[in-house]
C-alpha cells in the first residue's frame, strides 16, 4: 500500500471510530447505516458532490457549510452531518468514501457478520442473493450481509471478496486465461 492510502486509511478509520461508537451509544447504528447508503449512492451519483469533498478550490468554510446543507437536505442523522461538517473544518472530507467503507465493517462485525462484496454481469435476484448469501454463510461460518454491484463486462458468473478471499468465476476472467494459455502454447 502506498503511503498516502495509508495515511487516508489511518484518518478515515479513526473517523469511522468515532462515529461508530458515538451512534453505538446513542443506539442510532440503523440510522447510520441508513446514512450510509444515502452518502454511498450519493456519491456514486453526483459529480459534484464527489468534487466538494476532494477539491482544495473550496475553502473550509465553504466545504462545511455546503456538506453540511447537502446533508440536511438527503434527510441524514444529525450525528452523521455533525460528523460531516468536522472532518470539513479539519480538511478530511477526502476520505469520506474510506470512512463508509470502515463504517460498514464495524457495523458488519458488531453484529457478528461479515460483508461480501459480489460483483455479478446482471442483478442478482432476491432468491439468487439469498442462496448465494446461504452459501457464504456457510463458508465463512457467520451471517454474511451482501453489497451488490453490477458490471456488465464480466459477461457473465460472478466476482465475490468474501475478507481477503476472492472468488472469481467471471467468464470475463476465464477468455482471460484462456487466452493467456493460448499465448504460452505457441
Amino acid at each position: 500500500m502506498s503511503e498516502p492510502a495509508s495515511i487516508s486509511t489511518g484518518i478515515a478509520t479513526r473517523y469511522a471510530t468515532a462515529v461508530f461508537e458515538l451512534a453505538k451509544d446513542a443506539n442510532s447504528i440503523p440510522a447510520l447505516e441508513s446514512d450510509l447508503d444515502t452518502l454511498d449512492s450519493a456519491l456514486d451519483d453526483s459529480a459534484d458532490l464527489r468534487d466538494l469533498i476532494s477539491s482544495p478550490v473550496y475553502t473550509r468554510a465553504e466545504q462545511q457549510s455546503g456538506i453540511r446543507a447537502v446533508g440536511q437536505a438527503m434527510g441524514l442523522s444529525g450525528l452523521t452531518v455533525n460528523s460531516l461538517a468536522v472532518m470539513a473544518s479539519k480538511r478530511r472530507l477526502f476520505v469520506l468514501p474510506r470512512m463508509i467503507v470502515a463504517l460498514r465493517t464495524m457495523i458488519s462485525e458488531d453484529r457478528g457478520e461479515v460483508l461480501a462484496e459480489v460483483t455479478s454481469a446482471q442483478p442478482l435476484s432476491p432468491d439468487q442473493a439469498a442462496k448465494l448469501s446461504e452459501t457464504l454463510k456457510a463458508k465463512a461460518g457467520k451471517d454474511v450481509k451482501l453489497k451488490t454491484a453490477v458490471d456488465e463486462s464480466l459477461i457473465g458468473g460472478l466476482v465475490v471478496k468474501l475478507g481477503s478471499t476472492m472468488i472469481d468465476t467471471s467468464i470475463r476472467s476465464k477468455l482471460s486465461a484462456l487466452q493467456n494459455a493460448m499465448k504460452e502454447v505457441g
